[in-house]
Order: C-alpha cells, then sequence, then structure tokens
C-alpha cells in the first residue's frame, strides 16, 4: 500500500506540501496540486483516517442513537441523517436503544470513547444522567424526535399537535365519540406530549378520556395487542383507538382480527407516524404522516454547525393527517396522502436559535 512519502516522491515535492494538497490548504499552487492529486490517483493513497483524526482532532464521524431499529419511522430517520452526513463529509455509526435507557446509555458511552464528531440521540426516557455530562463537557449534540427537558441541546422534531387536533376533528364528524389511546411511555417526550394534545382535542368537542380509556404502550407491536385487548374487554368498548406509533397500531390491528373483528365495521383505528404498509392494510390506515426525511437532514446540518463553529437551531417541522378507511370513511373518498419521502414539505421550518 502507498504511503504519503510514495506520493510525494512521486510528485516531486515534500511530505508537507502532499500534506497541505490532501488537507486542501489554500497556500498550495495549482499546478502542484495537480500534480499531488494525479500522483494520489496513479498509486491509489489513501489517506489514514485514525492518523489524521490524531492531527486535527476531527474524525469526520457521527453518531446516532436511535430508540428502535425495527421501526420504520426510526429505520428511514437513519437513513435520511446516513445521506445528508454523507454530503457533508461525514460518517455515522449507529447504535440501536430498543427502547432501552440502559442500552442507549452504553451506545452514547461507546460512541464518545470512539472520539466521534458529534452525536444524534432520540432519548428513550426523560433524563441521562451520562448525556448531561457529555453536554456540560462541551459535546456537540442534537436530539431528534424525542428531547430531554432542561438540556440545553438543540432539538429536531414534528408538532403533532396540530395533526392530532385534525384527527379528533375528523372522528367527530365521522360520528365518533368513544375514543381511546394507547399511549407511549410517559417518560418520553413524544409519549406524554401524545397523550396531552389527544386529551386537548377532545375537551373541545366535550368528549370524556376516562383512564379505562388510556392504556400505556412502549412503541412496540405487542404492548398494542395487550392494551387493545384490555380495551375490547371492557364493558363499554371505545369506538375507535388511536395507537400513538405505527407498530403499536400493527399489535391494536392484530388484536382486533384475533377476536374476530373487522376494521372499521366493529372498532375503527387510526395512527401516529405514517409508514408504507399502511396503505396496503385492508382497510388502508388513517395515520398522522411526519416528515421524516426532513428531520433527519434537518439534524444533521443542526449537528454540523455546531461542530463547525456555527449557531445551532432547533427546528419544529408539521405533521400531518392522511386520511384512508380505517376510521369508517366513505369508500369512495379521495385518500389524501403525505408528500414523496424525499419531496420536502410546503410547509416552512420553525427555526429558533438553541
Amino acid at each position: 500500500m502507498a504511503s504519503i512519502k510514495d506520493v510525494a516522491a512521486a510528485a516531486g515535492v515534500s511530505v508537507a506540501t502532499v500534506s497541505r494538497v490532501l488537507n486542501d490548504h489554500p497556500s498550495v499552487s495549482p499546478a502542484a496540486r495537480a500534480t499531488v492529486l494525479a500522483a494520489v490517483e496513479t498509486l491509489g493513497y489513501r489517506p489514514n483516517a485514525v492518523a489524521r483524526s490524531l492531527r486535527t482532532d476531527q474524525t469526520r464521524t457521527l453518531g446516532l442513537v436511535i430508540s428502535d431499529v425495527l421501526n420504520p419511522y426510526f429505520t428511514e430517520l437513519a437513513r435520511s441523517v446516513e445521506e445528508e452526513a454523507r454530503a457533508l463529509g461525514y460518517s455515522v455509526i449507529i447504535g440501536n436503544a430498543d427502547e432501552r435507557p440502559e442500552l442507549q446509555d452504553h451506545h452514547v458511552r461507546t460512541l464518545l470513547d470512539r472520539r466521534i464528531d458529534g452525536l444524534l440521540v432520540s432519548p428513550t426516557d426523560g433524563g441521562s444522567p451520562l448525556m448531561l455530562d457529555a453536554a456540560r463537557a462541551g459535546t456537540a449534540m442534537v436530539f431528534v424526535d424525542r428531547w430531554i427537558p432542561g438540556m440545553d441541546v438543540p432539538v429536531v422534531r414534528a408538532d403533532g399537535r396540530t395533526a392530532i387536533h385534525d384527527l379528533v376533528t375528523h372522528l367527530h364528524t365521522l360520528g365518533h365519540r368513544r375514543l381511546a389511546i394507547i399511549a407511549g411511555p410517559a417518560a418520553t417526550t413524544t409519549g406524554s406530549e401524545r397523550v396531552a394534545a389527544f386529551r386537548e382535542a377532545l375537551q373541545e368537542y366535550g368528549l370524556p378520556l376516562p383512564d379505562a380509556y388510556i392504556g400505556q404502550g412502549d412503541f412496540q407491536a405487542a404492548s398494542g395487542r395487550r392494551v387493545t385487548e384490555e380495551f375490547l374487554d371492557l364493558p363499554e368498548p371505545p369506538e375507535v383507538v388511536f395507537a400513538a406509533d405505527n407498530l403499536m397500531a400493527l399489535g391494536a390491528l392484530d388484536a382486533i382480527r384475533a377476536r374476530g373483528l373487522r376494521v372499521p365495521d366493529d372498532i375503527a383505528l387510526a395512527a401516529f407516524d405514517d409508514i408504507a404498509w399502511f396503505v396496503h392494510t385492508d382497510p388502508p390506515i388513517t395515520a398522522i404522516a411526519q416528515p421524516t426525511p426532513e428531520l433527519g437532514r434537518a439534524a444533521v446540518r443542526a449537528l454540523v454547525d455546531r461542530i463547525e463553529g456555527r449557531p445551532p437551531q432547533s427546528v419544529t417541522l408539521p405533521a400531518r393527517l392522511v386520511v384512508r378507511r380505517s376510521c369508517g370513511e366513505a369508500r369512495g373518498e379521495a385518500p389524501s396522502e403525505p408528500p414523496h419521502p424525499h419531496q420536502p414539505p410546503h410547509s416552512s421550518p420553525q427555526r429558533s436559535n438553541t
């Protein structure tokens, strides 16, 4: 394998000149730059990234800790993060927390030990002493989707309150009055926020949300099945089950079908976090769609701003209701669909300096 000395000899320049070319230093003449790059290409030289990181104190590597890699929402988020990071000259190492705080902290600790330049995290709970210490120590960090209240860290997220209100309005218009929710963990910001928004929207229509209609899930399918079974066992089951994420919605659908019931004839179903599969279920599922690719790209840009010394910004993008046929909508009604995953939403992001 060719070394930097081999490149210098082939180009007829010093090792220092080769180093300046590889680091895009402006002091090198165009002719010398062309000669060095030609030698690099001919010899197939590849710079040693580890050695370079020791010299520059940068690894050009970002860490991403997501809550559940099996959740299609986070899979799509991770893809957009990797694409945007690559476009900006960074690589990404991904850790899957599997909705477990101790596993989340394991990945955070490992990534910090590997000297990443910055960290993107979707926290699995409302507090992590490790992340608090890392932020206080000056680690470049951005929260995406979820956040930890009280930490001075930029947050890139979707605002689902308006979309949840639109969903409740839609359900009320269809004649539904008994609405239940499968909630995410109360320790997560998204878990508590979606329940609060659902309750507020129901109150606007004078509809109650009894404790029996709030089921505690964990953003995974098994909890969606369990909670829906509990709803169906009630003396007066709900008319609608709103699952606060896509996996819990699929679990709810399993539970409904296991009882020999049909959606929406016997019970309606709606979900937060739209996924491609929802179009192919029978019936297609009405859901709230987040602008996932845009969130991933915005999170990377905010983190790179922090790494490169520019003021980072928090970003809030709107979620939107996608009407299909799982809540008793007319079969002939044209469904509303989210924008293509790689098209930006029409609404402008809300930004705030952090």
